[in-house]
């Protein structure tokens, strides 16, 4: 019975805008595939890079039924099980993945390939729901920080070594999920410091580093109304911790990133400038999307795109094709969808009945955001590229599929919430 209405209830708004991510995610993989195939090749060619995303497109139609058919109490009951296959799914790549440039993420069947840690964002953010709708849960208290921690890491520690760290960068987001439902926010200032610090001790050095961490200590400790002994210990402790994380910079960047991780990086922070090397794609990425100015060079008409200049630009290149094709006007319209649909998912999360639909819908919102936020900055030049997708648009079976099964889950939660006490 509860199953009845469910078309009724559901959210239509985020479906059509859905609808449209897809439809014209598709559009432009057609247009950046035209480069190595012949134009009058038929738009249904299944040997073609357009052809295998319209069949992942089509298979989405049985995934979303199914999704809408099962009860949401499913999802919520058996959770921690489908954690646990997720985590089996990451674990088994060790011993039977598919080495693809260098990276074993994906299961290969024939010429067909599965990407585990697409739909481990997915198992993740149900597991997480489930923890912290216990009424027990206080994320004030040390142990469960603890717990709720573990399981945000897990899937992180099995996806870095394979490597994947754009894959591992998208489970950041689950920390400012666990802020809105209450755990303290110096974990996220300490981590947005951590960051700056990183970044800044690469771009200018140790030394001016402590320097400049000293004098700030300094001020803030000038500046109070009372100078007391307890503020000049944790003073000198906290310079110490800083500093010492630092000077662990260089060593992280030289012996933990790979060579290819530190290119890009030296690269965005312009301390090498390689435009035939490792910094071609994102070079070749601003000039095509400098190209399309406002309204852009019309469909199919792409030089750039049609020349083939963008390595990889129907996967996480793909923003490039609406750059120059479509211009700013084009862009303008396909960062306003994601934006709308992101804040549509909040909104519907915070009319939830239910803590575990809330946190859900929140995992949902975070991980689009987090996904399209580093797309777009990785392609416009300005974060180092780790190959993250963008959602609905880029090319993948597993990432469609994965994407998909987040949003709809969370879609029945909502259309069920009527029957939820």
């Amino acid at each position: 019975m509860k199953n009845q209405g469910v078309s009724h209830n559901i959210d239509w708004i985020s479906i059509v805008i859905y609808m449209a991510l897809v439809i014209m995610g598709w559009l432009n993989i057609y247009s950046s595939s035209l480069s190595s195939v012949a134009e009058e090749t038929s738009i249904f060619d299944f040997t073609q890079i357009y052809g295998k995303q319209f069949l992942f497109i089509l298979f989405t139609i049985p995934i979303i039924f199914i999704i809408l058919f099962v009860e949401p109490k499913f999802y919520e009951k058996f959770s921690i099980i489908i954690f646990a296959i997720s985590l089996l799914s990451l674990a088994g790549l060790f011993v039977a993945g598919k080495t693809i440039a260098g990276q074993r993420c994906w299961y290969g069947i024939g010429s067909f390939t599965i990407q585990p840690s697409e739909f481990a964002k997915a198992a993740t953010s149900l597991a997480l729901a489930k923890y912290l709708s216990d009424v027990q849960i206080n994320l004030k208290d040390i142990n469960r920080q603890i717990q709720v921690l573990v399981i945000v890491m897990l899937p992180v520690m099995l996806i870095l070594p394979q490597p994947d760290p754009g894959s591992a960068l998208i489970y950041s987001i689950f920390f400012v999920v666990l802020f809105r439902e209450g755990m303290p926010g110096w974990y996220l200032l300490t981590g947005f410091i951590a960051i700056i610090i990183f970044v800044l001790t690469l771009a200018f050095g140790n030394p001016y580093i402590v320097i400049g961490i000293t004098v700030v200590i300094l001020a803030i400790n000038y500046f109070r109304s009372r100078l007391v002994d307890r503020n000049i210990i944790a003073s000198a402790i906290l310079l110490v911790l800083v500093s010492g994380f630092s000077f662990s910079v260089n060593y992280v960047f030289n012996n933990v990133f790979k060579q290819h991780h530190r290119d890009r990086f030296n690269i965005l922070l312009g301390k090498e400038v390689d435009r035939q090397g490792v910094g071609y794609n994102t070079n070749q990425s601003e000039i095509a999307i400098g190209s399309g100015g406002w309204v852009g060079k019309g469909y199919l008409e792409g030089t750039q795109t049609k020349g083939g200049f963008v390595p990889e630009q129907h996967t996480d290149y793909i923003f490039t094709t609406v750059g120059e094709e479509w211009g700013f006007l084009g862009c303008l319209v396909v960062v306003g969808l994601f934006v709308a649909l992101i804040l549509r998912i909040i909104y519907l999360a915070e009319r939830q009945k239910t803590k575990f639909s809330r946190v859900y819908g929140y995992c949902t919102a975070g991980i689009i955001f987090i996904h399209f936020f580093v797309n777009i900055a990785m392609v416009a030049g300005v974060f180092p590229t780790i190959g993250v997708p963008l959602p609905f648009f880029s090319y993948g079976g597993s990432g469609l599929w994965g994407f998909t099964i987040l949003l709809f889950i969370f879609l029945k939660m909502d259309a069920n919430k009527v029957n939820e006490w």
